[in-house]
């Protein structure tokens, strides 16, 4: 058991380590696009489903509380956790229009949108990024293996191209905790430096 768990943690920063080596030019570019919309009084709002859902709540709940200091709060909407909309939207008109409804009614051209998928296909986060574009919300995947149907669809794809949904959910984590730690300290820098 000792050597397989050694194999399961070598696999997934192996799999870190990849992705930043070619896709730090990217994570910087999503952390500048979330940048400008902020210091314009835009905010960010993250869906996904499953795994994907716990991890827009908790880079949500990152940037509105704090990360690594106190600071003012950073405006986040993780459109994973209203029970009452998300169970009236799959009941009364469809699961894909779960995330799609919610960012039409809270919203506003100049946000930014960011879509998290392992593979790049759910089809209630490819209605909301189409809903997105079409409003003038910017917009950020994190995704899987080749990207999916969302890469192309998208302004900026962090695409984790691996084949195992739990080294791209793990990669994509750490993706958030980087986004949240540049953003942290570049609108609010620690002793105000």
């Amino acid at each position: 058991m000792k050597e397989r768990i050694q194999q399961i943690a070598k696999d997934s920063l192996e799999t870190k380590k990849k992705f930043f080596d070619s896709h730090s030019d990217e994570v910087a570019r999503a952390a500048e696009l979330i940048l400008d919309s902020i210091r314009k009084g835009g905010k960010v709002l993250l869906f996904g489903n499953g795994g994907s859902a716990a991890d827009a709540q908790h880079i949500a709940a990152e940037l509105v509380n704090r990360l690594n200091y106190d600071r003012p709060p950073i405006a986040a909407i993780a459109l994973t956790t209203d029970s009452s909309i998300l169970t009236s939207v799959g009941n009364d008109s469809s699961f894909e229009e779960l995330f799609e409804r919610q960012l039409r009614a809270l919203g506003r051209a100049g946000d930014v949108a960011i879509a998290i998928s392992t593979s790049g296909n759910s089809p209630n986060a490819l209605a909301a990024v189409r809903a997105a574009r079409e409003m003038g919300i910017k917009t950020v995947a994190l995704t899987g293996r080749d990207g999916g149907k969302i890469a192309p669809l998208v302004d900026v794809a962090l695409t984790v191209e691996a084949a195992s949904t739990q080294r791209i959910q793990e990669t994509h984590i750490t993706i958030g905790h980087i986004l949240c730690e540049l953003i942290e300290e570049e609108l609010y820098p620690k002793n105000g430096k």
